[in-house]
């Protein structure tokens, strides 16, 4: 039999791949939205992107995994910045692009840090690698006096959406995937389950009774003689 695992914490670790799919389409819609958008309003949406990213933070940390102060951490720096970003939005977009690509570099080193942990477990490690380095070199760009101007603030915007759709759409596919595998090594089939059941129960009766396990022993002498 499988445990249900009815704590809190067991629930919701194991609807998390539900939420990481959820999370991955909403950067999808996000990134696609963000190109569209007039230079003059980037500046206003890029605060509620970087909150968005401090929800999933939130959300992660709640989860109780054991990087659960990492994403806490990081759930209270990106809070902090979104704040700032939407305090500023009346001076130019020097100010929002070098937030937002202090927002990639972070993210991105945490990505890289993580999966490099978890090599030995993840066949998607190299992947993961790889979200992170192009988020953290996207950041550096970001935060360069290259992109001053509205429409790489758009492009760097729409590339974090993109970036952090495939993180995450990978990571939910793959835990669901975990997920199904560890219920399949762990349920019996319903023939196993019952046969499991009666030999257990037959032998729980046989240790509860001394008297027939004497007997039991003594029974090849019996027919010697």
């Amino acid at each position: 039999m499988l445990w249900s695992g009815s704590s809190p914490l067991s629930a919701m670790r194991e609807s998390m791949w539900g939420f990481l799919l959820f999370a991955g389409v909403a950067w999808l819609a996000i990134g696609w939205s963000v190109l569209r958008l007039e230079p003059a309003d980037v500046v206003a949406v890029a605060g509620p992107v970087i909150f968005f990213g401090a929800l999933c933070e939130v959300v992660r940390a709640l989860a109780g995994t054991r990087t659960w102060w990492v994403n806490a951490s990081m759930a209270a720096l990106f809070t902090a910045t979104g704040v700032v970003v939407l305090l500023d939005q009346g001076s130019t977009y020097a100010t929002t692009v070098s937030l937002v690509g202090w927002f990639l570099m972070v993210r991105g080193a945490v990505d890289i840090a993580v999966a490099t942990m978890n090599r030995g477990t993840d066949r998607t490690w190299g992947l993961m690698v790889t979200l992170g380095v192009l988020q953290a070199g996207l950041g550096f760009y970001a935060a360069g006096p290259l992109a001053r101007a509205a429409d790489p603030v758009i492009v760097t915007l729409g590339a974090l959406g993109l970036l952090r759709a495939v993180a995450d759409l990978v990571t939910g596919l793959r835990l669901r995937e975990v997920s199904a595998a560890r219920q399949d090594v762990l349920r019996l089939p319903p023939e196993r389950a019952a046969g499991v059941a009666g030999y257990s129960a037959g032998l729980a009766d046989f240790e509860a009774h001394p008297r027939h396990r004497a007997e039991a022993l003594h029974e090849p002498d019996a027919v010697e003689r």
